[in-house]
């Protein structure tokens, strides 16, 4: 018995230990707005996520990015859930940024924290399980999945919602900060789910800028210590200005586009030349006006959809990512003004109206 109880202890040491970092997370009770606000995520036990990963078992993984690897888990009652061990702790304040805003959103097009666990010196994030991967991986067939044009307009409609829901109706607003194609995942009806907040920035009332004339808070630059973004996808306004603000989001959203139409990455390497050309440039080099048909887009479209594409459609497409690929953010839309020209698009392919943010 007296071990019994010592053990107990010593894991509840143990315990208090880890989450000593995080203690303003649960001992706050101010109010003031200083300390993060978990809503609805749970606190998980490492024995309970070893368990329902089997030991974090090889047959389990499926995924990894450069903060771990994500295990596929089978809780206790019968939730199937996304498991990512952290690597390392040394990278706390990002993983601190992904807690909190995670567990802050909720959006039926943004994936949703389930809860943590920080125990035995480890860190684990534990989301709801997205079954067909990420919109890069469907896209170059890894899946399996075919994605006609209407889905992939689709797809972007659900992404620039999530994004616009960030942007204008979140509390506090968020600036996302590493959109692409790999953080939008697909689940099992290929609805468009947003992921990854490890570099997202929540903005304070302080930081925001003007209101739009749809009565939504258009956030102010926020300045940043560190390189936030993905290459290829980074807004260039970023290396003159070391800011970035809800327009680098739209701009990376703008690659994403292209993406969806080519199904190319956003630097495409070509066999026995160094380095790649960017995607934008490859775009922006074959269009031709006076192609009534695809643009002058044909080579570059994805062939799998080209001949789905419509010519009005396809133009008022290709317009607007070229419009969120701006090099000054002042000149480029808003996330709202994508997704209410996207929903466009769609009716003019012949697709049912579909609903706002």
């Amino acid at each position: 018995m007296r071990s019994s109880l010592a053990r107990l202890c010593f894991k509840q040491r143990r315990k208090d230990e880890d989450l000593q970092h995080f203690a303003p997370w649960y001992s706050s009770t101010k109010g003031d707005g200083t300390a993060p606000q978990l809503n609805d995520a749970r606190y998980f036990s490492f024995e309970e996520l070893k368990e329902c990963t089997d030991n974090f078992s090889e047959n389990n993984k499926i995924g990894a990015d450069g903060y771990g690897k994500v295990y596929k888990g089978y809780c206790s009652n019968g939730v199937v859930v996304a498991i990512k061990r952290i690597r390392t702790l040394n990278d706390r304040k990002e993983i601190e940024s992904e807690i909190e805003v995670s567990s802050r959103v909720h959006h039926k097009n943004i994936v949703s924290l389930v809860g943590f666990c920080l125990e035995q010196g480890e860190m684990l994030l534990v989301y709801e399980y997205i079954s067909k991967g990420s919109l890069r991986d469907n896209l170059v067939g890894k899946s399996g999945t075919y994605l006609d044009w209407k889905k992939r307009l689709q797809i972007a409609l659900d992404s620039a919602r999530a994004l616009a829901y960030l942007h204008e109706l979140a509390t506090p607003l968020i600036i996302h900060r590493d959109v692409k194609s790999l953080n939008i995942l697909l689940d099992e009806n290929l609805n468009a789910k947003v992921a990854d907040f490890v570099l997202s920035k929540m903005v304070s009332e302080k930081e925001k800028g003007h209101v739009s004339s749809q009565g939504r808070g258009i956030l102010a630059q926020v300045e940043d210590e560190l390189v936030a973004g993905t290459f290829g996808y980074l807004d260039p306004e970023y290396f003159s200005t070391g800011t970035l603000s809800e327009k680098s989001d739209v701009y990376s959203f703008g690659v994403v586009m292209l993406e969806l139409l080519t199904a190319r990455g956003p630097i495409i390497f070509i066999p026995g030349q160094d380095g790649g050309n960017y995607l934008i440039e490859e775009v922006n080099r074959a269009i031709d006006e006076n192609d009534q048909e695809f643009y002058g887009l044909r080579d570059i479209i994805d062939p799998k959809i080209v001949n789905q594409v419509t010519n009005v459609g396809l133009r008022k497409f290709v317009q607007l990512a070229l419009e969120c690929l701006k090099p000054s953010g002042s000149d480029r839309p808003s996330m709202y003004e994508i997704m209410k020209e996207i929903d466009i698009i769609l009716q003019l392919d012949g697709s049912e109206q579909v609903n706002n943010c």
